[in-house]
């Protein structure tokens, strides 16, 4: 979401009554105000410089020149010519004010509110220079500020709507969303076509969660500035969220025309092609915009992210370190040293930071974590970046023996708070997912620090310690032996799953009501790489009447749906084989199991979340084994069930797994009726066990960090 408001627009140029002009001069400048006003600046400019020829330092020509060269982008020009309309005349309010405007605008912002408030001192009641002022000061930093010079911008011109603006921005900075909220609003009652205003009221109801409140706002915007392209991206963004594809891509593509620097539009153009399965334009859209913002550390991680999808390690490697470099490095002057008692068998403080406590894959494997964590061995803080809250997340806070919502705090506040908190070992659940606060982690709030279950790879993080796995994900003495993190394996498997409580019952075999097959895929579009696609259709080349489920955002559209007919057509698959959903609601997703016969997981990157829910109503996944965890999250779940069976070693045998499954309906059937009751009595789901052990890993880590700190002194 593109923060930034809309630049301020100078409320005036100049008044003349106050200069000591001759009547031919104020003839000169009149008619050069008529033109300066009506936008016909090469006729202003001539009349100013008449007026010049006549008499060089006349202050009125030399301040409306450099107002003028300000308008045409030659800032240096500006700032002489009204620098020397004050040494001329230093008491002239209304240079001081197109002075500060100028400097604000090249970022010199000191200079620019010692600019507005000398305007104020020579005339207090200049409402405009207040105005101008509070964005310097919100600008700067210093949104109380801010909010004090609109307050009294607005005490002398109640009816300013720039002011009401400008107060709204001030009060969204300090975090009062709702108070920003009725300024945008008056701001656009008083001027119903005010695009700024309209966008930044937009900004503050996307914070709230409203998004179709936002969204009617960035298109009114786009209204009345068709070339807004932080309008069109935000729009963008919410499209996106919303699972239109087709229309965000359209709206971000439109803001890059308007403004092709613009980095959170190539950030979020990466995140709709993603989605739609385009991954290679992906990578390059968010290389781009780490080209114009080199220190995005959103797109950074969306480009990890996105990485993971395709099978390339090396680049994988490569981009956390870069990663560390850029984003992290910088950070590590801000590292204190860790105060906390060292006291060895004492209760620890752990805290888990997510944006996923909420209905969410993440969620499925921490509810029951949080639920039966020993409240003698440790004190639990949920840091949840949540901007509203739904019944799980409500559901999880009572787990937890303090939940802070830290949605509208900073990164650098979210450590200050975390060190408060006296945390001991903090645990990161995101990794290089979308909402993470790896920076909160850059800047080392609490000795120790992991990170776990959302994010199947490397941080690349040095602050970061560990990284939470098993011996099915990362055998010991293979490729993936993190290059920052210290890997901890747990006993049995690395998570724990909760399966839904509205889960329905496992329904009978659907290929003996339908006499043929279904396949299924519920992974993102981006998995599903060349390779996968080939191997998919060679699957129902061999099995001739199965048909292929595929379900993922984006699939109810078009052109997203055509890529992957075309995809199978060249393997030989007709589309009447395929069929196409788009995303799901929780409940209407458990259903579609009742469905299918046999799920195909992806790879590199496999499903662990899809394959737990597919287990548990009854369907068998299909694997393919890989050298990295991202490969091998779903031989864990299948080996912990009981069903190594159906691991494959090679895209080859995977294919041939799958066939031989779909071929065999008495072994199907008995699958379908011992899954749930295998996944149940497995280490997957024995919540006490799973704790524990995860609990003596946490206990290990605190008695090496204390041992290490008693050794250092």
């Amino acid at each position: 979401m593109v923060q930034g408001t809309v630049p301020p627009v100078t409320l005036a140029c100049a008044e003349t009554s106050m200069l000591n002009i001759t009547p031919q001069e104020e003839h000169l400048l009149q008619a050069g105000l008529q033109h300066h006003q009506a936008g016909r600046l090469p006729q202003a400019e001539g009349f100013y410089r008449q007026i010049l020829q006549q008499q060089p330092n006349h202050p009125g020509a030399l301040h409306l020149l450099g107002v003028l060269a300000g308008q045409v982008n030659r800032p240096d020009v500006a700032l002489d010519l009204l620098g020397k309309a004050l040494a001329v005349r230093p008491d002239f309010p209304e240079a001081w004010f197109d002075l500060g405007n100028t400097q604000q605008a090249r970022g010199q912002l000191a200079a620019a509110i010692a600019a507005f408030r000398r305007a104020i001192a020579l005339r207090p009641a200049y409402a405009g220079a207040y105005n101008n002022m509070a964005n310097a000061l919100q600008a700067s930093g210093q949104p109380e500020e801010a909010i004090a010079a609109c307050q009294q911008a607005l005490a002398l011109q109640p009816d300013l709507p720039e002011a009401h603006n400008n107060l709204g921005n001030a009060f969204k900075a300090s975090g009062r969303l709702p108070d920003a909220m009725t300024c945008y609003r008056r701001a656009l009652e008083l001027r119903s076509d005010f695009s700024a205003a309209c966008y930044n009221l937009g900004v503050a109801l996307h914070a709230c969660g409203e998004l179709d409140a936002a969204s009617a706002m960035f298109r009114r915007a786009i209204e009345l500035q068709p070339d807004l392209a932080a309008a069109h991206t935000n729009l963008g963004s919410i499209l996106l969220y919303c699972g239109q594809l087709e229309a965000a891509s359209a709206c971000l593509r439109r803001a890059l025309q308007c403004q092709p620097d613009l980095p959170d539009g190539h950030n979020n153009l990466g995140n709709a092609l993603k989605d739609q399965g385009q991954l290679d334009a992906a990578l390059a859209s968010y290389r781009r915009a780490l080209q114009l913002r080199p220190h995005f550390a959103v797109a950074h991680s969306n480009l990890i992210f996105a990485l993971n999808c395709g099978d390339d390690d090396r680049a994988i490697q490569e981009e956390v370190r870069h990663w560390q470099h850029q984003q992290a490095q910088p950070l590590a002057a801000l590292i204190r040293p860790a105060r906390n008692d060292r006291s060895l068998d004492r209760v620890l403080r752990i805290g888990y930071v997510s944006p996923d406590f909420r209905e969410h894959s993440v969620a499925f494997f921490m509810e029951n974590l949080l639920a039966t964590h020993e409240r003698r061995q440790v004190e639990v803080f949920c840091y949840a970046d949540l901007k509203s809250t739904d019944a799980t997340s409500r559901r999880l806070q009572q787990f937890a023996h303090h939940w802070r919502n830290i949605a509208r705090l900073d990164d650098p506040a979210v450590a200050d708070l975390v060190r408060a908190d006296g945390i001991d070992i903090l645990v990161d659940l995101s990794g290089h997912t979308g909402g993470n606060r790896l920076l909160v982690f850059a800047r080392k709030p609490a000795p120790i620090q992991v990170t776990y279950l959302g994010y199947s790879n490397t941080t690349g993080l040095t602050a970061m310690d560990y990284r939470l796995t098993d011996t099915y994900c990362d055998p010991p003495g293979t490729a993936s032996e993190s290059p920052a993190e210290q890997l901890v394996r747990l006993p049995d498997c690395f998570a724990c799953f909760k399966p839904p409580a509205a889960a329905p019952e496992v329904g009978p075999l659907p290929a003996l009501a339908r006499g043929a097959v279904t396949f299924a895929s519920f992974h993102m579009l981006a998995k599903l790489n060349p390779e996968v696609l080939q191997r998919w259709a060679e699957i129902l080349t061999q099995i001739p009447d199965s048909r292929l489920l595929l379900v993922a955002t984006g699939l109810t559209e078009p052109a997203c749906r055509g890529q992957f007919e075309d995809a199978f057509a060249t393997g030989g698959i007709a589309p009447d084989r395929l069929e196409f959903r788009g995303r799901q609601a929780l409940g209407d997703y458990l259903d579609l199991h009742n469905q299918i016969d046999i799920a195909l997981d992806t790879w590199p990157y496999s499903g662990h979340t899809i394959a737990c829910h597919a287990l548990w109503m009854g369907v068998p996944v299909v694997t393919l084994a890989g050298p990295s965890h991202r490969s091998r999250m779903v031989a864990s779940v299948l080996r912990n069930t009981g069903v190594p069976e159906l691991i494959a070693a090679t895209p080859e045998q995977y294919v041939q797994t799958a066939v031989q499954l779909a071929g065999d309906q008495p072994r199907l059937e008995r699958l379908r009726a011992s899954l749930r009751p295998r996944l149940e009595a497995s280490p997957i789901m024995d919540a006490q066990r799973f704790t524990r052990h995860l609990e003596t890993a946490y206990r290990t880590m605190w008695r090496r960090w204390c041992h290490e700190a008693h050794a250092g002194g």
